[in-house]
Formats: C-alpha cells, structure tokens, sequence
C-alpha cells in the first residue's frame, strides 16, 4: 500500500503515523492525503479502513483500490481529482 502510493506522487510526512500528501506532477502540493499507521502489525485493511482513505485520497473505493493495485496511473489520478474539483 505504502508503496504503492508513493509511486502515484504522495509524499511521506512520517509522525506517529505514516502520512501521505498528494503532490501533482507538476511537483505542487495538493489538498489531498491519507495515512498509514506504524501499528498492529497487520498486512491486511479491513473494508471500512480502504473506504476512509479512499474518500481522505479523494476517490470511490474501487478507484483507490485500483489506484494502489496500479491499474489506474496518475495521470488518471489527477484527472479524478482535476473532475471532482480537488485540484
């Protein structure tokens, strides 16, 4: 996940979470972010986690999924944000 996100253009801002903000290809830092926490040792997210970061990121769960599965790239990304007036 963490990975995943870093490869789409979200920078780590690490405090007593992982946080993650948006920064458009351009290099410009967006309104948008989520976060990852050092906790449980747990690989796995629960349903209700995948669906607040994805509204924190901006999109449906299913475009998050896809968006840390790497499917949808960031310049598709960025259109979402660009359609849903977040950028």
């Amino acid at each position: 996940m963490e990975a995943s996100l870093l490869a789409k253009g979200f920078e780590l801002d690490e405090r007593d979470h992982h946080y993650f903000i948006y920064h458009a290809s351009d290099g410009t830092c967006m309104p948008v972010k989520t976060k990852t926490s050092h906790g449980s040792g747990s690989r796995t997210l629960g349903e209700p986690l995948l669906a607040q970061m994805a509204k924190q990121c901006g999109v449906t769960k299913p475009q998050f999924v896809s968006l840390v599965d790497c499917p949808l790239d960031r310049d598709a990304y960025e259109r979402l944000l660009r359609e849903r007036r977040l950028i």
